[in-house]
């Protein structure tokens, strides 16, 4: 026996839901709320297996209400419905936890499949208070380049050498640092990531080394940098091509000393940390244009990797195609001619972008995904 709430504005709609689920499955019973604000009052009160949801509602929408059950109820299952228009909407309904989405007008077998789907995932019993295992970072793909890649974290991984990775945007960078990490000595130690790019150029050295209070004007509190979080572990320095020459200088002196300094401080702090570094330019270029620090490149890659782009390693799509879709659902499989038709796709946003075709292609296609959806839904507005 299942108890659904069909949330949907649209009276026949909700007729035709009930009418469909209740011959398939007489033992169902079902409640029914015409607009979020009335769907949220019911879940506030009863324990529901399953809820159907429109998005586009008066008074609260089905974003809305999804974003209500993820707080109040997250383990139950809620199935988003979706008009022609809001196919977008449903891809962010399933980002936010939908379970999944089923469009207008519902076709039976969909819907069918879906509902039962969902029951069943919601009737397994949930495990609380799990302490969560780490991820193992497991770089995909059989090609020689990644059979290369694997070979050195092997060898370079236990080591306390400092490590520079090469490779355009999307291409695995950061999978290849986390890699190194979980196969060293530090792998149970912290793994603090900075984003270089995304920091501006007068916040850097803070972010780096820390501050104490009251050395600048938004300094309420005495902060630790990424080095002395990292303490012990590994720091990720991601896209440190684009860090400014000053803050080069800094974690150069940094790495020579094995000290910090924090801003507003003049006692140094000893740190045990060993640096990956990481950039999508042409490192050799940037030192040419005295834009990079030679030095502190020379410091950096004592050990130098290549992540290759995708469309150079086009052998391995098919594998990742399957691991990434096999982490959204076992359920759904891909024909060989959609693998074939991934494999003729210019891949410019690289690993990204592969994982978000193959999220879209979960979301939007049916349980067997053909080199029409393939065509069809990668030539909607993305990007990597």
């Amino acid at each position: 026996m299942a108890y659904i709430l069909i949330v949907e504005d649209e009276a026949n709609i909700r007729r035709v839901l009930r009418k469909v689920l209740s011959e398939h499955d007489k033992t169902m019973t079902f409640s029914e709320a015409e607009d979020g604000v009335s769907a949220i009052a019911l879940i506030s009160k009863n324990t529901f297996d399953l809820i159907l949801c429109d998005i586009k509602m008066p008074k609260k929408d089905g974003i809305e209400v999804l974003s209500y059950v993820q707080e109040q109820s997250p383990q139950t299952p809620i199935v988003m419905i979706s008009g022609h228009g809001d196919l977008e909407t449903a891809v962010q309904a399933m980002r936010l936890g939908a379970y999944d989405y089923i469009a207008k007008p519902p076709d039976l077998n969909h819907l069918l499949q879906t509902v039962r789907s969902a029951l069943n995932v919601q009737a397994k019993p949930k495990k609380s208070n799990v302490k969560r295992i780490p991820k193992k970072y497991t770089m995909v793909g059989e090609s020689d380049s990644i059979q290369i890649i694997h070979s050195m974290v092997a060898k370079v991984a236990p080591t306390m050498a400092r490590i520079f990775i090469q490779g355009p945007n999307g291409s695995g960078k950061e999978l290849v640092a986390r890699a190194l990490h979980h196969k060293s000595n530090r792998s149970d130690a912290p793994f603090v990531e900075v984003n270089c790019a995304a920091i501006p150029s007068e916040l850097i050295e803070s972010e780096l080394f820390g501050h104490m209070k009251g050395s600048f004007t938004s300094a309420h509190k005495d902060r630790k940098g990424t080095f002395e979080q990292a303490h012990g572990g590994t720091l990720f320095l991601d896209e440190i091509g684009d860090m400014s020459l000053a803050a080069q200088a800094k974690v150069l002196r940094a790495l020579e000393e094995h000290k910090i300094q924090r801003v507003g401080s003049d006692k140094p702090i000893s740190v045990d940390v060993r640096v990956i570094a990481a950039t999508n330019k042409n490192i050799k270029e940037e030192i040419a244009q005295n834009r990079f620090r030679e030095d502190l490149y020379h410091r950096l890659a004592v050990i130098e990797l290549y992540v290759p782009p995708l469309n150079d390693r086009r052998d391995d799509i098919p594998l990742l195609a399957q691991h990434f879709l096999a982490e959204l659902s076992p359920r759904k499989e891909l024909h060989p001619e959609a693998i074939n038709a991934l494999q003729a796709i210019d891949w410019t946003g690289n690993i990204r972008q592969l994982r978000n075709v193959i999220e879209r292609l979960h979301i939007l296609s049916d349980h067997h995904i053909s080199a029409h959806d393939v065509t069809l839904y990668t030539t909607l507005n993305e990007n990597p």
